[in-house]
């Protein structure tokens, strides 16, 4: 959330007035940690991210460095939430070659058919990173649309769980993230997202949704917070 000295990520986009705003509103309350989490990890396919250290233009989504940083952070944070027992939901953003379930999608983005480097559903560009699993006892779902939620039975599984917390990470944080973390706080779920565990390819659009989301819908932290209140979890506390 912040960097060395301090600064919230978006702070650099905000003026005077904009804070007066926030404060007259008394917005960005902090919601907290719940005392059922589940981990939600959005898109960490390899279509989004490419190959680790391999700067190259075959992946047209991929979000490069800056996503394999945040995979890293995936990482140790499902680390510490699959130790403490946490369920773990992993989604898959992929589309069939035919091109016929991408939707309205498709008139914002050209539909790239018969490619390996994308989303088509069965190619290595909609594989899940092995760096994040699946492990045993995590779930996998495919989704259609932005939204971990719409069209898929992530709803059903937090509510079988008695989940009251779902930690999102993963990308692309302007898109897919933050449409779940806004269906999250529909089903009145809390919703916290590492803002070194989610990433996106273009840093202004990371950092301003990552602001919307803190100031109305979610508690931004980051991955050392998450880790730690997760071992906390481990221990009953």
């Amino acid at each position: 959330m912040n960097d060395t000295t301090g600064t919230k990520i978006w702070d650099n986009y905000l003026g005077e007035a904009d804070r007066a705003v926030l404060a007259r509103g008394r917005f960005a309350q902090r919601m907290g940690f719940g005392a059922k989490p589940a981990i939600v990890v959005i898109d960490a396919q390899r279509y989004m991210v490419g190959e680790r250290g391999i700067r190259d233009e075959r992946y047209p989504s991929s979000c490069g460095e800056i996503g394999w940083a945040a995979v890293d952070r995936i990482a140790a944070i499902l680390d510490a939430g699959r130790a403490a027992g946490v369920p773990v939901f992993l989604t898959r953003f992929a589309l069939d070659a035919s091109g016929n379930d991408i939707g309205v999608y498709g008139r914002k983005r050209a539909f790239m058919k018969e490619r390996d480097d994308w989303c088509i559903d069965g190619t290595m560009g909609a594989e899940l990173l092995p760096e994040v699993g699946p492990k045993p006892g995590d779930i996998v779902f495919v989704k259609k649309k932005p939204s971990g939620f719409h069209g898929t039975p992530l709803l059903g599984y937090l509510v079988e769980r008695n989940i009251d917390t779902v930690i999102v990470l993963g990308g692309a944080t302007s898109n897919c993230v933050r449409a779940t973390v806004f269906d999250a706080a529909s089903y009145n779920y809390r919703a916290i997202v590492p803002a070194d565990a989610v990433f996106d390819r273009l840093p202004i659009s990371h950092a301003i949704s990552l602001f919307d989301m803190d100031r109305q819908f979610a508690d931004v932290t980051d991955a050392a917070t998450v880790i730690a209140r997760l071992q906390k979890h481990s221990k009953g506390e």
